[in-house]
């Protein structure tokens, strides 16, 4: 045999040789995680509307009737051990692929696998992770195989299943809901933990409660956490909040600028305004900066809201708005971020009316519905002898020759009638405006307007 140590005496290359080296030494130990992975439904913690007594995969087993699902829910709550373990129970072959790393060949060599084991008596349930990847030809490679009955499928996704899955796809499963893990389940982790690993995680009550909101309802992240703080941990060391704060590695929040994250969160914020609470609406402001939203993004969504959900109400709510998203376009961060904390504030406290925001979706249906109508000929100028011959601006009379420079004309096209579009509230500024509007009725009616 040649000697690999080359000149090196025998009995120092019999030592160095008998040392394992990384690739013929002991397999490095797996992740927490991935060890206290559950082998039974009954372990599976968090998802009880799913897996408990009453629910819906516990009734299929009964049943031992497993169609096709859509598994859709956050990260770490589960999906891949539901999926493996509802294989388990059936006994069904289990393949899994991902489609961030499949193609169309990868889908191909698949079926062709579970059709050789549907001869030989045996169902696949086929586990797709992150299924909405798949554009839509893809996923329509899935029908023929569903309906055939050559796999059942599972696909996991984190995304809303209405707006990123073919309808042909949804039509053919059950999407079934996988919740955040609440404090509770996550508590449950990691006593599991402890019990696994034979010592206390070296954390005080208010580390714990901390260590448990890090997590984000992701049992996976929990598990994480816990490694860590164990690796850090100095013997007889317990850490408080601001002591774990230092020692983990903080996790980014779940939000995706694209996806459901976004919008479900400015929803909220827009919501919060609308209802007048401003600690919410900061709250949800917090949020998405802290998720890295692009601040100018939520200074032009909070224009948006000063003109629909406060108007003219009060007026300044526009003005200050636009006041906000230019400091901050002219500071950044984190300087001009407290400009649109308080442009959140004063739209969340502002008196509120949608009444332009009806009034401008009411005008929009009637100029569609009633066409090109000429506007009456007493208000079109009539800058030639043609136009006036045909009787342009005839009648028309100038309002600050009347008193109360009102002449209440009808400005209406002839054919539609007098309209109204907009009615103000009796909050705010349009209290005024309404007092105004109903005196100038009364100057129309008198005037014959």
């Amino acid at each position: 045999m040649t000697d690999l140590f080359g000149d090196l005496p025998q009995a120092q290359a019999s030592t160095s040789a008998s040392r394992p080296t990384r690739r013929e030494g002991r397999e490095a130990p797996r992740p927490l995680a991935d060890r206290l992975r559950p082998q039974h439904l009954s372990e599976v913690v968090g998802q009880e509307h799913l897996t408990g007594p009453d629910g819906a995969l516990s009734r299929m087993l009964a049943s031992r009737s497993l169609g096709s699902m859509i598994f859709w829910g956050p990260p770490g709550t589960g999906k891949t051990t539901v999926a493996r373990l509802l294989a388990g129970e059936v006994d069904f072959a289990f393949e899994q692929i991902s489609a961030i790393f499949s193609g169309v060949a990868d889908l191909k060599k698949v079926f062709e696998a579970a059709r050789l084991r549907r001869q030989n008596g045996r169902t696949t349930l086929l586990f797709v992770d992150e299924i909405h990847r798949f554009n839509r030809a893809q996923q329509d490679s899935f029908l023929p195989v569903m309906e055939d009955g050559t796999v059942v499928l599972v696909g996991a996704t984190t995304e809303n299943p209405s707006f990123e899955l073919n309808a042909a796809l949804l039509s053919r499963s059950r999407v079934l809901v996988f919740q955040s893990l609440g404090p509770e389940a996550l508590g449950a982790l990691l006593t599991r933990a402890e019990a696994a690993e034979g010592r206390a995680l070296p954390v005080d009550e208010a580390g714990r409660e901390l260590l448990l909101r890090l997590a984000d309802g992701d049992g996976r992240a929990v598990l994480s956490l816990a490694e860590e703080v164990w690796r850090a941990a100095k013997p007889e060391e317990v850490f408080g909040a601001e002591g774990l704060r230092q020692v983990v590695q903080r996790r980014a929040p779940l939000y995706d600028k694209s996806q459901d994250g976004h919008y479900n969160l400015i929803s909220a914020l827009h919501k919060a305004v609308r209802g007048s609470d401003p600690d919410a609406a900061l709250y949800y402001l917090c949020r998405m900066l802290d998720a890295g939203e692009d601040p100018l993004y939520l200074g032009r969504r909070m224009v948006r809201m000063a003109s629909e959900d406060i108007g003219l109400a009060d007026p300044q709510a526009l003005v200050i708005t636009n006041a906000a998203k230019d400091a901050y376009d002219y500071l950044g961060s984190p300087e001009g971020e407290l400009a649109l904390a308080e442009a959140v504030v004063y739209l969340a406290t502002a008196p509120k009316s949608n009444a332009v925001y009806k009034a401008f979706k009411a005008a929009q249906r009637a100029a569609k519905e009633h066409g090109s109508l000429l506007p009456p000929k007493h208000i079109l100028n009539a800058p030639t002898k043609l136009m006036k011959a045909e009787g342009y601006s005839s009648g028309y009379i100038y309002d600050h020759d009347t008193p109360d420079a009102f002449s209440g004309q009808d400005y209406f096209p002839t054919e539609m009638g007098r309209q109204t579009f907009y009615r103000p509230t009796g909050r705010g500024l349009e209290a005024q405006i309404g007092r105004r509007l109903d005196h100038w009725a009364r100057l129309r009616t008198e005037r014959g307007g």
